[in-house]
């Protein structure tokens, strides 16, 4: 099975993989000569999740490679080392915060319309994924300038980002915690005016008779997005369809993986023909339903705009009438398709 394939199977990414084959710790069963792709066998799956079990729990790959030699042992001496750096780095942040009290901290304060952003999280915070290479992707990072308030997300196969209008004395960045935030959202969306205070460390949640809900400021830097929008190239078709058409038709889907048709008047998705307005080039693509069934679905509106830039480069997802929300969804390899 292809590094995609296995990479689902097992819950690594393909950039695990690869780290991994390069250390020893995973070689693929067969690497391709000519083009350099990376095979795996289906013998070669409980290994992988055991590598993945083992590194969740934060065990270095040199004690990796002493489990899956044979000596489970190397297992309890790792988790004696983890409660012993716990317990040390406990005293050490209590010591910083006697140092540096968080009442000390440089903070600001805008004010939003409580269920209006509680529905802008929640149509990117389906983005979010957990990983523990990478914990920046379970967040959303906030962006606040004067007039405008941006909330993105990404899980590396999609990325939603979201705008809304807000009065701001001062600029902010900072990527807010997703299970904090999650938790958060029932309070924010049940307060008709939410007061949001910004500090390095923390945003609250207020309403205006004094309760709060927190939400932890994540230290690691969140991915350049707009890089990467400003660099795909322009769009090779545009697909206006109706976004309840497009739901139902991906909710019927029996397979992992859909072929996506672009026609001149409609797009065929696997056995359906849906209606739509297509211009530009006829193409041919193919997702995972996982992918792109929260793509849509995060959507504004009655109909939904996909911009198409070719079968191995993100196609943008956005609602036709309204581009204030934006989610881009990877495709993956047609092969992947039966038929």
């Amino acid at each position: 099975m292809t590094i995609g394939v296995f990479a689902r199977t097992t819950g690594l990414t393909p950039g695990a993989l690869r780290f991994y084959a390069d250390s020893g710790v995973l070689t693929p069963a067969e690497v391709d000569e000519f083009s350099g792709y990376r095979y795996y066998a289906a013998a070669q799956i409980d290994h992988a999740v055991t590598i993945r079990q083992l590194r969740d729990i934060g065990m270095p790959l040199d004690a990796v490679a002493d489990v899956l030699s044979g000596n489970p042992a190397a297992i309890d001496r790792h988790v004696a080392r983890l409660g012993d750096d716990a317990r040390r780095a406990g005293r050490t942040a209590a010591a910083l915060h006697r140092t540096f009290a968080i009442e000390n901290e440089e903070r600001f304060m805008i004010t939003v319309n409580g269920p209006v952003f509680a529905n802008a999280v929640e149509q990117v915070i389906t983005a979010t994924t957990h990983d523990p290479e990478a914990p920046v992707l379970s967040g959303v990072f906030l962006e606040i300038d004067s007039a405008t308030m941006t909330l993105t997300a990404t899980d590396r196969y999609r990325l939603s980002t979201r705008t809304m209008p807000v009065q701001s004395s001062r600029q902010w960045t900072g990527v807010l915690d997703g299970v904090d935030l999650r938790a958060a959202l029932p309070f924010v969306r049940r307060t008709h005016r939410v007061h949001i205070e910004m500090r390095s460390s923390a945003v609250d949640f207020m309403a205006d008779g004094g309760d709060a809900q927190p939400c932890r400021v994540l230290a690691e830097q969140f991915p350049d997005y707009r890089a990467m929008l400003d660099g795909l190239p322009d769009a090779t078709a545009r697909v206006v369809v109706s976004r309840t058409a497009l739901l139902r038709g991906l909710e019927e889907q029996p397979n992992e993986y859909v072929k996506v048709v672009v026609a001149e008047n409609n797009i065929e998705l696997g056995d359906l023909e849906l209606p739509a307005a297509v211009t530009g080039s006829q193409c041919v693509l193919a997702f995972g339903v996982t992918t792109l069934y929260p793509a849509v679905a995060s959507g504004l509106g009655p109909d939904v705009m996909l911009d198409i830039i070719g079968e191995a480069m993100p196609v943008l997802v956005r609602s036709a009438d309204d581009g204030d929300l934006l989610t881009s969804a990877m495709p993956v390899e047609p092969s992947l398709v039966g038929g």
